[in-house]
């Protein structure tokens, strides 16, 4: 049997990577589990891995996705986090210590942090992940930038979709919104801005069939959803908001998961004492990489205060025994 580590670290991405600089830095020595690549998107350093130019990130300019999630994950080793490049396939929290299995190896913790992240739904076209930071984009918030004066579309008909039509309108030169029903999903009031913005157009009954480019998105195949009948679009960008699934099935039976599958928190607890969950597994809000590394921070530093406090519980029950 292995030590009992101080601190397991589910997931990588920038909660799990800041989560980890922080316990380190605490001298709890942390074991950081970032997850391996499964050829879907899915890779450790979670989805800036599949961003290119990042202008976001506080004090960051100039840098490519994987080239700042190497930057943090080189700071994490640094002190001494220990990194394992494979993926957590079991877990059990029914008591302390917590127990998390790799394969057939087995590590047990004192606290758990889980920062698994959550995973664009996408179209399931052959060149999406391919063309993904070349034109084809999850995030409005994150790239709507880079297609000030361009012709871009959305994919989607619910709230989100039309959030990210009506934030991208303050860039793109058009925004074509492309659902696959002749009616929103969207709430009214959504529904109501979005079809008032003179930038936004509508391709009604109509789905994505095929996205083009070589090197950068040029256009895609729309295809009616009512006759077959498909027609080329040409773009420069394309924006998939339908939706995110949080990557939490590990933690089904375990922790408190809401009726979409996000770890139920309160701050960044969750309903296990010493167990945390930060970024995108527990945030269906903001998605952001500077909002994933401070919730990343405010774990590391929750789970240092519960040892500590265990610590001299244990200590205090020794004196009087």
């Amino acid at each position: 049997m292995s030590e009992v580590r101080k601190v397991i670290i589910i997931g990588s991405g920038p909660a799990g990577l800041t989560a980890a600089i922080y316990a380190g830095r605490a001298n709890l020595k942390p074991l950081l589990i970032e997850g391996e690549p499964n050829g879907a998107g899915d890779q450790p350093g979670g989805q800036l891995m599949n961003t290119t130019e990042i202008e976001n990130f506080p004090g960051v300019l100039g840098f490519q996705g994987p080239e700042l999630m190497g930057k943090i994950r080189e700071q994490a080793a640094q002190f001494g986090a220990e990194i394992i490049t494979k993926r957590a396939t079991k877990v059990d929290f029914s008591s302390r210590p917590f127990k998390v299995w790799v394969g057939d190896d087995l590590f047990e913790g004192e606290t758990i942090i889980v920062s698994t992240g959550a995973k664009p739904l996408m179209l399931g076209l052959e060149d999406e992940w391919r063309l993904m930071g070349r034109g084809v984009s999850t995030c409005a918030t994150c790239d709507g930038f880079f297609f000030r004066g361009k012709d871009i579309a959305v994919v989607g008909g619910g709230d989100a979709a039309m959030e990210e039509a009506i934030f991208l309108t303050n860039f793109a030169n058009s925004v074509t919104v492309i659902h696959r029903r002749d009616k929103l999903r969207a709430s009214q009031v959504m529904a109501d801005r979005a079809l008032a913005n003179p930038k936004i157009k509508f391709q009604w009954n109509a789905k994505v069939a095929e996205i083009k480019g070589e090197n950068k998105l040029e256009s895609v195949i729309l295809e009616d959803t009512s006759n077959g009948k498909k027609s080329p679009l040409a773009l420069d960008g394309l924006f998939v908001a339908i939706g995110h699934k949080p990557s939490s099935e590990l933690f089904e039976g375990q922790l408190n998961l809401d009726s979409t599958g996000y770890i139920i928190t309160d701050g960044v607890s969750t309903s296990i004492p010493g167990i945390y969950a930060c970024g995108d597994v527990q945030d269906k809000q903001y998605r952001q990489a500077i909002t994933s590394a401070g919730t990343g921070c405010m774990a590391a530093l929750d789970a240092q205060k519960f040892l500590e406090e265990h610590e001299a519980t244990v200590q205090v029950a020794a004196a009087v025994a």
